[in-house]
């Protein structure tokens, strides 16, 4: 038996189930978490120049695998922030580097910021959720230092063409593209990194050097 408060009660938490169902319903549809309390924090409250994580201190971040942005996250103002901050702090004469990814700043999404030698002006880019596809040519090897390792340097097999694929900043429509060269080095750098993977993992040879 029911009464008639508990009827009114349940009917009026009806809507509410069916708001909450939907909602959820929509993230899954999305693929992705929102943005964590931590990756917010990370965002919002660093400086433009952001700490670089190294080794050792930061393996648990730098060895761990990136998961892709969301929809709703690909549209979200936090993500530009986060780019233009990558994007300062690779510039900046601190680091001087050429490229960077998101887990070398704390976070573990797929980000990374090029600098492209194969454009004119050698611009520096932001790509997300990149993924490299093809892997063409004999590999060759080259030098290589790394922001996350400190103090070393060392000679690296790679492939001098790879096919990869990505969304850029205010788009969800996912691009692929050919790249070679010297910039083709800097995407399988940075995208080792979103794998968990370091240059010094594939180094044929490893040297200290003076900071």
């Amino acid at each position: 038996m029911m009464t008639n408060g508990l009827k009114i009660t349940l009917w009026l938490l009806v809507p509410v189930a069916v708001v909450l169902l939907l909602f959820g319903i929509g993230i899954l549809r999305d693929g992705k978490r929102a943005f964590t309390a931590r990756e917010r924090r990370i965002i919002s409250e660093t400086d433009s120049l952001m700490p670089v994580y190294t080794l050792p201190a930061d393996t648990a971040v730098l060895r761990a695998v990136s998961v892709d942005f969301s929809d709703r996250e690909l549209a979200s103002p936090l993500l530009e922030t986060l780019l233009s901050k990558m994007t300062y702090t690779v510039r900046h004469p601190s680091q001087d580097g050429v490229g960077i990814a998101a887990p070398q700043v704390g976070l573990n999404r797929r980000a990374v910021v090029v600098q492209r030698f194969d454009k004119a002006g050698e611009p520096f880019e932001a790509y997300l959720n990149i993924r490299i596809d093809r892997l063409e040519g004999e590999l060759v090897c080259g030098p290589e230092g790394c922001l996350s390792v400190p103090g070393m340097r060392g000679m690296v097999p790679r492939y001098p063409q790879i096919q990869i694929s990505y969304v850029r900043p205010g788009s969800t429509e996912r691009q692929t593209e050919w790249v070679e060269g010297f910039t083709a080095v800097i995407f399988q750098h940075e995208c080792d990194h979103l794998e968990g993977i370091l240059y010094i993992d594939k180094a044929v040879e490893l040297s200290e050097v003076e900071e």
